[in-house]
């Protein structure tokens, strides 16, 4: 489907960064059909053509990268590739959990395993572990995490439980973030422990979870029973820190906020394109509603894209503020690319509302990264103190 009007994306990226979106574009151009992307969403998959597709041009981009974060790609440009390709296919694709995945073992692994699992990625086209962060009754509070490892008999064991596990049911290994309970050091801080472990163990079980939205999203709770590990599949422990942790969550929460932007792009496309059908003898959107509403959604679009790429440029930076800049981009933007989603289904009238239009899906998709990698709640509770400790800082310079 050609796009309703050409998307720009000023923002002063560079030319690097320009091409870059561009390519993605274009590979989007090869597959994200509105047929193809129904479809694949009934299927909860993307075929592997499309994902072999996407890893050779991600590869073959390594060309434009900048040296200074995730070995090819700093954070700002992978926010361009998932705001392009979300914009194009309409709905929250599977590539958001891959970076964020080969981040994670970048940040907390040697290099030789890195590598490893880089140079499969490329070969295979697939991530082949899942990630397991987040306990079952602990969410996104990661200091509460009860799940833990401990040497019992002379064998270490694993046991908690994890939900919201991509890919938890097909993935042939697992990463797990536990409490090491061995460790009595005196610590602000629980001790930390990351293992890369098969999934095939005994006292490992995986279940499904059947969500409302973001359909190509393959997600499970993973339970853990005693689970006995061998040491070899323990992460690098000098870097296993939750202030490690807390970093990558920031830039996990920016790649959300990046899908969203894209979908509330589409969402306003769509909007756009219905509001010039005619009703009652004139072009809906001549109706003085309709502008309002249109014009409310630009407004909110623009402050998504500027929120968005201000605080990507804050983390590839390493700005003071950056912790700030990503509370106040996860509080606004899934919410914000909610509320356009809405109105576009307005916009669109008793369509909107059937699974014959994607706004409807967008939606969805939108409403649940508000919950996802944090809350609007928590990132008030974030933000707040560091609002008040800005302005009081500037008041008595």
């Amino acid at each position: 489907m050609k796009r309703f009007v050409e998307a720009k994306m000023d923002y002063r990226l560079s030319d690097d960064q320009r091409q870059l979106r561009d390519v993605f574009s274009q590979m989007a151009e090869r597959h994200f059909s509105p047929e193809n992307v129904k479809q694949w969403c009934l299927g909860q998959g993307l075929p592997d053509e499309v994902v072999r597709d996407f890893v050779e041009v991600l590869f073959r981009s390594r060309n434009l990268r900048t040296q200074n974060y995730f070995k090819f790609f700093d954070l700002t440009s992978r926010c361009i590739i998932l705001d392009e390709l979300s914009y194009r296919a309409g709905t929250t694709l599977p590539f958001q959990h891959e970076l964020f995945n080969l981040q994670l073992l970048e940040d907390f692994s040697t290099g030789e395993l890195f590598e490893k699992h880089l140079d499969e990625y490329q070969r295979t086209a697939r991530v082949m572990f899942a990630t397991a962060i987040s306990d079952m009754d602990s969410g996104s509070d990661t200091m509460a995490m009860e799940t833990s490892v401990e040497t019992v008999d002379g064998k270490i064991v694993l046991n908690g439980d994890k939900s919201y596990v991509f890919n938890g049911e097909y993935a042939s290994s697992v990463l797990v973030a536990a409490i090491d309970k061995d460790n009595k050091t005196p610590s602000r801080y629980p001790h930390l422990t990351l293992w890369l472990i098969p999934s095939n163990l005994s006292g490992m079980r995986a279940y499904p979870i059947e969500k409302v939205g973001q359909a190509m999203i393959p997600l499970a709770s993973m339970k853990f029973t005693n689970v006995e590990l061998d040491p070899a599949w323990r992460l690098d422990v000098d870097r296993s820190k939750f202030q490690t942790l807390f970093r990558l969550l920031e830039s996990g929460r920016l790649l959300i906020c990046s899908t969203c932007v894209g979908l509330a792009r589409a969402a306003m496309e769509d909007a756009v394109r219905a509001s010039q059908r005619e009703r009652f003898g004139r072009k809906v959107g001549d109706f003085q509603q309709i502008g309002q509403m249109l014009t409310d959604m630009e407004i909110k679009v623009e402050s998504m894209k500027s929120l968005l790429y201000r605080a990507a440029a804050a983390i590839d930076n390493n700005e003071s503020d950056r912790r700030l800049r990503v509370a106040l981009a996860k509080r606004f933007i899934p919410r914000a690319a909610t509320e356009v989603a809405s109105d576009a289904m307005q916009i669109l009238g008793g369509m909107g509302y059937t699974e014959m239009a994607r706004v409807s899906r967008i939606w969805r998709d939108c409403r649940g990264n508000q919950i996802a990698e944090g809350t609007d709640q928590i990132m008030v509770r974030i933000a707040a103190p560091l609002i008040i400790e800005k302005y009081l800082a500037s008041a008595s310079e």
